[in-house]
């Protein structure tokens, strides 16, 4: 995410490191190389001008104390303004009334159909809410099945009139039909359309008129960059929406449209969606973002993350069998599994502080842990509750069952070892009281 621009910030806050004081002449080159990185990135030169404007009007004669670099009260600086850019704070959605109405516009391909199947999911698993899908695209016929395929995925009907060609019909039907069966939230799925598409630009008008919505989500795809601002000025004119919604932020995406888009509409992004899995939809949080583009991470995004998968049950019982000593590979592969729910393995790492960086030339599949899991299920359920009785002979059986070397197999089997025995270490100086194995004083 945005790696090019994270590298280019980094150079050029780079240059000031090892001043005694910022001042006009050596942060110059610093702020022109900021700017440089900002438009290469696809921001508008006026908003980045603007933007290193304000960076230089608060670094020039900053004091710079003895327990902080200049480079270090630079990024705070650029971190700050970057934050204030894409609007300071995050702002939730607005899921008020009986039932809440959630409209949702944007262009052909922005991942709009996908996003309503997300925030679905978002709103049933996380806020505990009863949503309704609404299916009000009445050009493709497909859209209608990929929105069911999509709500059987996430447990959430799909309200369809295939054959009406109406779609304020459709719409209040479905919150007629929501009223009914006790559904707090609808929402619908409008067709994918062009902003020079005057005709289609008013059906969506006269559908938000007829449902008069809580919200109105302009899905943006984010690797269009600064086409994807004209675009979200041209529908905020018509429609004047509430919220941006940021798809595709895992691919390879210049930032210009998540930087731009709140200055040129004065709409806060809402969310921000990442690759095809349902769980993938977070809360925009712009200090979070400002972060990751300077290399900072995300611990808090990722901590929220783990906790969504976290079983307090599970882990009383992990917990104990840890210090019985007898963690196993039912146990290794369940903590498998939790890892996996979190999202994309790559950019989990990415919201480690200084990783984002180190893993840009690195591929990894979220398909990784495939082959651990192949090994874990070719071994019998007593095996894999009884690590210890596998000797030579069931590792070669392993290795056949899994299409893997023995090779492979050996070198699995003693990195878990390893790693039960390190449990077994950290157990040892919880016991003792404090870290290092320190006794615990006692009063």
């Amino acid at each position: 995410m945005f790696e090019n621009l994270s590298e280019r910030l980094e150079s050029a806050i780079k240059q000031i490191k090892g001043e005694g004081r910022i001042n006009e002449i050596n942060i110059a080159t610093t702020v022109k190389e900021i700017r440089r990185a900002l438009v290469d990135a696809d921001v508008n030169y006026k908003i980045a001008k603007e933007f290193t404007d304000r960076v230089k009007e608060k670094a020039v004669g900053e004091k710079v104390l003895t327990s902080v670099s200049p480079g270090q009260l630079m990024v705070k600086i650029v971190k700050d303004e970057l934050a204030a850019l894409m609007g300071g704070k995050e702002e939730e959605i607005n899921i008020t009334g009986k039932p809440a109405v959630i409209l949702i516009a944007g262009l052909q391909g922005s991942g709009k159909t996908t996003f309503s199947g997300k925030l679905a999911y978002y709103l049933r698993a996380k806020k505990g809410r009863n949503p309704l899908l609404v299916a009000a695209d009445i050009y493709r016929p497909a859209a209608i099945d990929q929105l069911k395929v999509l709500g059987e995925q996430v447990k959430t009907p799909v309200y369809s009139e295939p054959d009406n060609k109406d779609a304020v019909s459709i719409a209040n039907n479905a919150i007629a039909y929501a009223k009914q069966h006790g559904h707090g939230i609808v929402i619908i799925d409008t067709a994918g359309r062009l902003a020079i598409d005057e005709v289609m630009m008013e059906e969506v008008a006269k559908v938000k008129a007829a449902v008069n919505p809580n919200e109105i989500l302009f899905v943006v795809d984010s690797m269009t960059g600064q086409d994807a601002v004209n675009t979200a000025k041209a529908f905020n004119d018509k429609l004047n929406f509430t919220g941006v919604v940021l798809t595709k932020l895992d691919g390879d995406t210049r930032g210009g449209a998540a930087l731009s888009i709140r200055y040129v509409v004065d709409k806060p992004i809402k969310f921000v969606s990442m690759g095809e899995k349902m769980d993938t939809l977070d809360v925009f949080y712009p200090e979070r973002m400002a972060q990751r583009i300077l290399g900072m991470g995300d611990i808090t995004t990722l901590v929220e993350r783990a906790q969504a998968q976290y079983d307090e049950v599970q882990a009383k019982k992990l917990e104990k069998k840890i210090r019985a000593n007898k963690f196993d590979f039912e146990d290794f592969k369940e903590q498998l599994n939790q890892i996996k729910k979190m999202g994309n393995i790559k950019d989990l790492l990415a919201m480690l502080p200084g990783v984002g960086k180190a893993m840009k030339d690195i591929d990894i599949s979220d398909d990784a842990f495939k082959g651990i899991e192949a090994m874990i299920n070719s071994m019998t359920p007593f095996e894999r509750t009884n690590p210890d009785i596998i000797d030579q002979s069931r590792r070669k059986r392993i290795a056949k069952g899994s299409g893997k070397d023995i090779a492979e197999v050996n070198a699995f089997m003693k990195q878990f070892e390893q790693m039960k025995s390190m449990m077994g270490q950290i157990n040892k100086m919880k016991g003792m009281g404090m870290p290092g194995g320190m006794p615990m004083m006692r009063r």
